[in-house]
């Protein structure tokens, strides 16, 4: 995989379902979700979320089909009443063949997709029931528009899959001498297919498993997160942390753990 399950942040008053895509996408298609909720009257509430480096094609009912370029910013999407979310996630750097530029053209961007493509899928989506359902049609209408072959895409997902999984990737350069590039063009690479610099990738996987652990009495606690996660210097993560989550860690485990 790559990317990982985390960045949900916060109470749940809502539910999130998530569907593996076919093998005929999968090559660019992380995966299929839905978010829905349905609140008594009078009440809201929010979902939060620490974006992933990738693209979303998000629908909901009533609206055109969206592209979501890659948020650096955490996003809260209001709750009330009833209703529902649907979103294909690409994988970074999947969306790039679809894109006629570069993806950081559509970073912190929200966009329609019949911008790009001059149909709107949201006419056979109004008539899908449920997220098996959405996800064919969503499917049935990329394989219309699939674009060429790029095997770039495949060198970006091991990159990605490296800074997310490997625990020995800390720093920009461990990634440019692991697979043999610049730093120039690891640099152009993500600009042109993921939209954010790789070392924006690493720090917000990092911080997606700190805000996780942080979330977990058993974690250890903040300085021993720190230290797993990579940071040599304990106020370095305390300034991360706090700059993209908007609360010190410390509080964020304070209020979340239960401790």
């Amino acid at each position: 995989m790559t990317t990982s399950e985390r960045g949900l942040i916060g109470a749940r008053d809502y539910t999130i379902t998530r569907l593996a895509p076919s093998e005929a996408v999968s090559a660019l298609v992380e995966r299929h979700w839905m978010v829905s909720w349905d609140l008594p009257p009078g009440r809201t509430s929010q979902a939060t979320l620490l974006p992933h480096p990738c693209v979303n094609l998000t629908w909901l009912p009533g609206t055109d089909v969206m592209i979501n370029g890659v948020g650096r910013a955490l996003f809260t999407y209001p709750l009330m009443g009833s209703g529902f979310v649907f979103g294909v996630k690409f994988r970074p750097g999947g969306f790039a063949p679809f894109w006629p530029g570069e993806v950081v053209e559509l970073t912190d961007r929200v966009r329609p997709l019949k911008e790009l493509i001059k149909s709107d899928p949201g006419v056979r989506l109004r008539a899908a029931t449920g997220i098996a359902e959405l996800a064919a049609e969503a499917e049935r209408f990329l394989l219309a528009h699939w674009p060429a072959p790029d095997p770039t895409v495949a060198l970006v997902g091991r990159i990605t899959g490296a800074l997310l999984h490997d625990r020995e990737v800390r720093r920009v350069d461990d990634v440019t001498a692991r697979f043999g590039l610049s730093a120039r063009s690891l640099q152009r690479l993500f600009r042109a297919y993921v939209g954010v610099t790789p070392k924006w990738v690493l720090s917000r996987y990092r911080l997606h498993e700190a805000a996780e652990r942080l979330s977990d009495p058993s974690s250890g606690g903040l300085s021993q997160v720190a230290a797993d996660l990579g940071y040599f210097d304990q106020s370095h993560f305390i300034r991360d942390f706090t700059r993209v989550v908007g609360e010190t860690p410390g509080n964020f485990e304070y209020r979340n753990s239960g401790t």
